[in-house]
């Protein structure tokens, strides 16, 4: 199996985030890999991996790095594979990391999700995807469905609830 969505992550220290994205992957049976690569421990293996990426396969990168956040930037600067962002909560509950990925320059675009929104970056990542892979964006449109109903129910059960006096439905 060739991977063709690459989860990355700055230390394994993030992994508990990075995570969620491997999960979603895995239950659309999408091919992933995942590894930990620094932008400032490790630039020569960040650079290599980013050159490299497209020739490899890869069609979407998910970077996650906290505090300053340099990883995904650094990738989308050595790569034109599309490369979604995850910000990781660290000293400033995440905001550093998160403005350190959308203060991007013009030409080195990097998608970024919310704050440990990792599960986000693979659900983005499966709609690019799906885009060119009909059984994906069918898998997808069932995992919305699903999350819709989730969310009637709930509202029916709610409807239920008599605790109060005064509520009114």
């Amino acid at each position: 199996m060739t991977p063709i969505v690459s989860i990355i992550m700055g230390s394994t220290s993030d992994l508990p985030v990075m995570e969620k994205a491997a999960q979603f992957l895995n239950d659309m049976e999408i091919p992933f890999e995942m590894n930990a690569l620094s932008a400032h421990r490790t630039p020569a293996e960040v650079e290599q991996f980013a050159t490299e990426a497209k020739g490899r396969g890869l069609k979407v990168i998910i970077a996650g790095a906290g505090m300053a956040a340099a990883l995904p930037g650094v990738i989308a600067a050595n790569t034109t594979v599309p490369v979604i962002g995850v910000p990781i909560k660290g000293m400033l509950d995440g905001l550093d990391a998160m403005l350190s990925m959308i203060q991007m320059p013009p030409g080195i675009p990097v998608a970024t999700v919310s704050v440990n929104g990792a599960q986000n970056a693979a659900i983005l990542a499966a709609e690019m995807l799906a885009l060119a892979d009909a059984n994906l964006d069918l898998k997808l449109t069932e995992y919305k469905e699903g999350l819709k109903q989730k969310i009637v129910k709930a509202n029916a059960e709610l409807a239920e609830v008599k605790t109060w006096k005064f509520k009114t439905n």
